[in-house]
């Protein structure tokens, strides 16, 4: 029998509404006698304008990696790190570089013919094929064992509200891309289903209280401390959302509503509402892939926090001459690995509900950009740091390949999902397979 059936089943004998099923369905008590299957989770990560490279590459391969300025916040995730040098997106076609970079970093193919004009190379449209976290979704909801409530979610932080090829990650199929969400409380809303059309506003809690209630008494102890987390998060951010309870027209803290608005100042609280609530869709089993897209291609971010007024597009064009210029840009990558180490940090001390260790032992997240470096606009030695053991890679390590395309990592990761894929994107550039030397 499914072992999703089977425990659908058992809460809706104990009469729990589906509104409640997202709390307890995953919790291992639940169950029943049936060996709960590993998890695997994988999360993308972007970040723009490519990477200062004296300061982000090792000098060394293998395990006696050392890191670098930029990468200093994952040092304690260093075994549990895999840098890949030396893969380059190498399709080309219609577009600038920051079009392509970004349009066909996940899906590996080329951008269709259109009327968007970037840089001084050919104006372009939309990708011509999904991306692999969707082909990857794709292939888990076609299993029963491995059906989510979403499939995968896109989680936005900082991407400006408008729909173009510097703005769209993700594509759901050719002429398909998907727009991330930006806004944290819209994001709960979707997870959890919470009406937020003023006076029916209800708390999610309040409506499956006596439904949890039901459940704590057959659960075990560890069980409940997860529940409470669970039940605590919830509550925090319904609570951001709705601080005055006097206050009929719930509205957002002003802080949010102008991060969300502007995508500046706000950009850290942002982030960490948004990876919290990744990891707590992580924990509910809503997906088992997730993007995570901070700001955009040519994204232009002012990180007036770090003490830099100017933008972060605009640095990446100074020449490397300028070294006031590439400490600030320095600093800025700091900042992005800072909240994947965040991400690191909020999967590792959580514990897999399915009780095979940490959401970190069955999660990967993939760190990278549509630009090796930023003022040349290459598309050769994209970033690639991969975060976690949910792929199965033998981690702790840093590895150098020539000049390779990403189509085979693509694969590569697909492969390591259970999903063996032949080619993916170009056929071209994908006809050797999955990039070796990653197990």
């Amino acid at each position: 029998m499914n072992t999703a059936k089977s425990r659908r089943e058992f809460l809706r004998d104990l009469g729990i509404s589906a509104a409640a099923i997202p709390f307890v369905l995953n919790l291992p008590s639940i169950a029943l006698a049936e060996a709960a299957p590993r998890k695997q989770r994988l999360v993308i990560m972007f970040s723009p304008n490519g990477i200062v490279p004296p300061n982000f590459w090792p000098d060394e391969t293998g395990e006696a990696f050392k890191l670098k300025d930029i990468l200093t916040p994952l040092a304690p995730y260093r075994s549990r790190m895999l840098m890949l040098q030396g893969i380059s997106n190498k399709v080309r076609g219609d577009g600038d570089n920051h079009m392509r970079g970004m349009g066909c970093l996940l899906t590996g193919i080329e951008l269709f013919p259109g009327n968007v004009q970037g840089g001084s190379h050919t104006p372009a449209g939309w990708a011509s094929g999904l991306s692999i976290d969707q082909e990857i979704a794709r292939f888990l909801q076609s299993r029963p064992d491995k059906q989510t409530r979403f499939g995968s979610l896109e989680f936005g932080i900082g991407v400006p509200d408008r729909a173009d090829p510097w703005t769209r990650l993700v594509y759901a199929g050719p002429n398909k891309p998907v727009a991330p969400e930006m806004d944290p409380y819209q994001m709960l809303a979707k997870l959890y289903g919470q009406a937020q059309d003023g006076e029916s506003l209800r708390s999610v809690l309040d409506e499956v209280r006596s439904d949890l209630e039901k459940v704590r008494g057959k659960i075990s102890a560890e069980d409940r401390r997860v529940l409470e987390e669970h039940e605590t998060f919830v509550r925090a951010m319904e609570q951001d959302l709705q601080r005055d309870a006097q206050t009929p027209q719930p509205a957002r803290p002003p802080e949010i509503e102008a991060g969300v608005k502007n995508n500046n100042d706000n950009l850290p609280k942002l982030s960490q509402m948004q990876i919290d609530l990744l990891v707590h869709s992580f924990v509910a089993d809503f997906a088992r892939v997730a993007t995570l897209q901070i700001t955009n291609s040519v994204g232009n971010a002012h990180m007036r926090w770090l003490g830099i007024e100017e933008g972060h597009h605009e640095l990446s064009h100074h020449p490397d001459s300028q070294t006031e210029s590439q400490e600030k840009l320095v600093k800025i990558n700091r900042w992005y690995c800072e909240q994947l180490a965040y991400l690191a940090k909020r999967l590792q001390e959580t514990p897999d509900p399915s009780g095979s260790g940490t959401l970190l032992d069955n999660t990967t997240i993939v760190w990278t950009n549509e630009l090796g470096k930023g003022n040349s606009h290459t598309l050769d030695n994209i970033p690639f740091v991969l975060v976690g053991n949910g792929l199965g890679f033998r981690m702790g390590r840093a590895e150098k390949y020539d000049n390779v395309p990403h189509n085979r990592l693509l694969i590569a990761m697909a492969h390591a999902m259970g999903h063996p894929i032949e080619t993916f994107g170009n056929r071209e550039l994908s006809k050797d397979g999955p990039l070796s030397g990653l197990t």
